[in-house]
């Protein structure tokens, strides 16, 4: 067992026992650097319990970078999160307080969100919401969000942008012209206002942003110095943007 948690410990970090064990304070550096790696093994055969202890430090402070960068990211890529003009908006366009949605449309906690969301923009006047579409479950999905991006040309955006999240089915190409349909889009002018490289360039960004805030699952949110990876109810959502208001 304390074996294997060790092997663990070095897999992950990338670091000898001995280096380890010295980072973390558990060990001196007065010792002649040949004799480390036999002093670490004595130490750890009479403590096992440091193993634990000292992965869950290295986790620690491993969690604690990563969220220090991504705030710099947050920070440095403001504008491009909350006010990027290829990033369509609902609710208050002015409001106070701004929620940034990643989703996709086939994806089922995305289609959970979306009540909620309209939920919270009926109760809350100064709550603004920017749509980032991400596009990872395929083409059907690629391809509505280029639909949903090109329908903004005709002024339906937010109207398309429900249907397609009340939609029970798969999303595909097809269903996708049929929905745009149903709304009153001019599909044929939808089809070619999709062509426009603009459309794939806001989509290339939303990926790039994403990257850089290591979001790999939708839906995932912004508010505030706030990411929240996956679905989270009411109540937290409101609380995410009580935190984010008092900032």
């Amino acid at each position: 067992m304390m074996v294997g948690l060790l092997l663990l410990m070095v897999a992950t970090f990338g670091m000898s026992a001995a280096s380890l064990l010295v980072s973390l304070g558990y060990l001196g550096t007065a010792a002649p650097r040949a004799d480390f790696e036999s002093l670490a093994k004595e130490y750890l055969l009479s403590n096992p319990e440091v193993i634990v202890e000292a992965v869950k430090q290295l986790e620690a402070r491993q969690q604690a970078a990563q969220e220090n960068e991504l705030t710099a990211v947050l920070t440095a890529r403001h504008d491009e999160i909350v006010s990027d003009p290829t990033s369509p908006v609902g609710g208050n366009v002015d409001g106070d307080v701004t929620v940034v949605e990643f989703f996709d449309y086939n994806c089922p906690y995305c289609r959970q969100a979306a009540p909620m969301l309209q939920q919270l923009q009926q109760e809350d006047s100064g709550l603004r919401i920017v749509f980032k579409e991400f596009p990872i479950l395929g083409p059907g999905s690629h391809f509505a969000a280029r639909a949903a991006l090109a329908s903004q040309k005709q002024g339906k955006y937010l109207a398309f942008h429900s249907a397609m999240m009340a939609f029970k089915g798969s999303i595909s190409e097809s269903s996708t012209l049929e929905i745009a349909a149903s709304i009153g889009l001019d599909v044929e002018q939808l089809k070619l206002d999709m062509a426009d490289p603009a459309i794939e360039d806001a989509i290339a960004a939303n990926f790039d942003l994403a990257d850089a805030l290591r979001l790999s699952g939708t839906p995932s949110f912004i508010s505030g110095k706030q990411i929240t990876r996956g679905l989270v109810d009411l109540e937290t959502m409101a609380q995410l943007i009580a935190a984010a208001r008092a900032e």
